[in-house]
């Protein structure tokens, strides 16, 4: 794609990226079918193709308005259309710039600039966050309806084990999912246990600023990343094989610490040394006989991949792998590859479109008459239940048994 950035765009870091990425996309389209927001609302501009444009537009000097703000806002940075492309376009990494340049340059509604405060407040601190669940949770049943059901039943975390072992990883509780599902880490913790894996907790560490970094506070992210380095960085030195990530989307995100901090000095090689440790859940247990856990086999299971997991991470068909082998039969459904609508915030910045991908993909994932859903990330495993009719839990629970 040819571009004419403005010079002010063409000196800056941001700009000179955008402007690499901008060229290498060819727009062919290819990306639009399987955009979940083109497929919902048939607007070249709520596709991949129609935001590479908008932020070509801005990039080249052409006014921003609000129209251009909500179309980069209906976008779930699902990233299915990097899945799609034929040439290897970083949209995602577009996207972002665009945001962080027409955030710089419209300003939002108050309502809109009280709700993302509010959301960076309580979500990635877990001190603010449980007693506020915990409210909710002892309300939920006089709640109104459409509200109670976001809100998660209250899960009593299993017991961690108290044996070492000479293979040790690093746990990734994260911020929602040590609050609102605490048994996932428990689970990932015990089943390693068996598999003679000690998986450390490290309290010092917390949210991998996601949800900075989605809401376009760079900087509150940056933050977060140098302080989750500074807590697991002992452990590395001391001999930490990996840090085990069960949430899909945080996972997507460590990974990405070494992009993030690559032009901080003190915190660049740190950053790129935490992104090549980082794995998910599958990936750890892809390498280990799983046939000796004592699984619940045979069980029908509609596995939900969720999109930071085969996009992000591009490890579609990891965790299915490994149910599998311990012995769990996965239901076949359509267009696996959609997203489910929750995506970090979505859900509640843009309800009514992910209202309708949570329809649609609970849809499709009934289709093979499950027992039950199993997913690979808080945000999925929350938004799913919040409607599913059959329970939804997080994969490796159905391994700790």
């Amino acid at each position: 794609m040819q571009t004419s950035l403005t010079e002010a765009f063409r000196k800056s870091a941001h700009g000179q990226e955008a402007d690499e990425i901008l060229r290498s996309c060819v727009h062919c389209g290819f990306c639009t079918a399987t955009c979940p927001t083109y497929q919902l609302l048939g607007d070249e501009l709520d596709g991949p193709r129609g935001r590479i444009y908008q932020i070509k537009q801005l990039l080249e000097g052409q006014p921003v308005t609000e129209t251009t703000q909500l179309h980069l806002d209906r976008c779930l940075t699902c990233r299915s259309c990097e899945t799609t492309c034929p040439s290897g376009v970083r949209y995602a990494r577009l996207a972002e710039i665009g945001r962080e340049i027409v955030d710089q340059q419209v300003s939002r509604p108050l309502g809109e600039k009280i709700l993302r405060r509010t959301l960076r407040f309580f979500l990635p601190h877990p001190a603010r966050f449980a007693p506020l669940l915990k409210l909710g949770q002892a309300f939920r049943a006089v709640l109104p309806a459409a509200f109670a059901r976001k809100i998660p039943k209250r899960q009593a975390a299993k017991p961690w084990p108290t044996r070492t072992h000479p293979r040790k990883m690093i746990a990734f509780e994260g911020c929602v999912q040590s609050c609102a599902t605490p048994n996932t880490s428990a689970s990932a913790a015990r089943v390693l246990d068996k598999l003679g894996i000690t998986l450390l907790r490290v309290p010092m560490a917390g949210c991998c600023g996601a949800l900075s970094l989605h809401l376009n506070e760079h900087r509150e992210g940056k933050q977060f990343i140098k302080r989750n380095i500074d807590a697991w960085w002992p452990h590395i030195q001391a001999g930490a094989e990996a840090i085990v990530v069960s949430a899909s989307g945080c996972g997507a995100v460590i990974k990405e610490y070494g992009l993030q901090l690559k032009d901080d000095p003190a915190y660049a090689e740190k950053a790129a040394r935490i992104s090549a440790l980082a794995r998910d859940l599958s990936e750890v247990l892809a390498r280990e006989d799983v046939t000796r856990l004592a699984a619940a086999r045979n069980r029908r299971i509609a596995f939900h991949p969720p999109c930071t997991l085969q996009h992000g991470q591009q490890l579609n068909g990891a965790a299915e792998a490994v149910l599998r082998r311990a012995g769990f039969e996965l239901t076949e459904f359509p267009d696996s590859h959609l997203c489910c609508g929750s995506a970090g915030t979505y859900s509640i910045l843009q309800p009514e479109l992910s209202q309708r991908l949570l329809s649609n993909k609970l849809d499709a994932l009934r289709t093979g008459n499950p027992e039950l859903i199993a997913t690979a990330n808080i945000g999925c495993e929350l938004h799913l239940a919040s409607r599913a009719r059959i329970p939804v839990v997080h994969w490796v629970e159905l391994l700790d048994v």
